[in-house]
């Protein structure tokens, strides 16, 4: 069980039949009045985030996540194939379960998958990826003077937005949480 009071960052607990993370929390003591938890919170099932308040006495039950490192192998159509990599078990996950960062994940790459008493609801790609660029127009010399970007596509099909001097060809690593640019690899 945990209280409402003893609430953190990242803090996962069941609630009126869903299970809930704590993204943000904040503890208030009004001059006048009780005390409370003004929270933001996020269903983990369905990701949708609501902020709620609560009483500091109020008890739910703790709701353990199971975050399991597993290898992205391939997909069939809308059927993404995961292999465990100490029993070398392959479940199958839904394309509804990932999301939108797995356009980042390409063949054979670790990934954790997330699952609460045995069913799975989604997939979290590595931090950072570094993937070949396909397909980016050449920089124009001369257009240097500002941090300027261009598009490009990454071997996985994603888009991003990179620096003029990166050609086709070239490696790069990404922040798979932002969908940014970070660095030559």
């Amino acid at each position: 069980m945990v209280t409402a009071g003893d609430f953190r960052n990242g803090v996962t607990f069941e609630m009126d039949g869903g299970v809930y993370s704590i993204i943000e929390f904040q503890h208030v003591k009004p001059g006048k009045g009780a005390a409370f938890v003004r929270t933001k919170i996020r269903n983990v099932i369905s990701g949708a985030v609501t902020e709620r308040t609560f009483n500091p006495s109020d008890k739910f039950p703790t709701a353990f996540i199971e975050r399991k490192d597993m290898q992205y192998l391939y997909s069939d159509g809308d059927l993404y194939y995961f292999m465990d990599t100490e029993s070398y078990e392959q479940i199958p996950i839904n394309k509804s379960e990932l999301s939108d960062n797995f356009k980042f994940v390409k063949e054979n790459m670790e990934c954790k998958v997330l699952s609460y008493k045995g069913n799975v609801f989604g997939v979290e790609p590595p931090n950072f990826v570094e993937l070949e660029i396909t397909k980016t127009e050449p920089g124009v010399k001369g257009d240097t003077a500002t941090n300027t970007l261009k598009p490009a596509t990454v071997e996985t099909g994603a888009e991003i937005r990179v620096p003029l001097f990166i050609n086709e060809g070239e490696m790069v690593r990404i922040d798979t949480r932002t969908g940014e640019y970070m660095e030559r690899a």
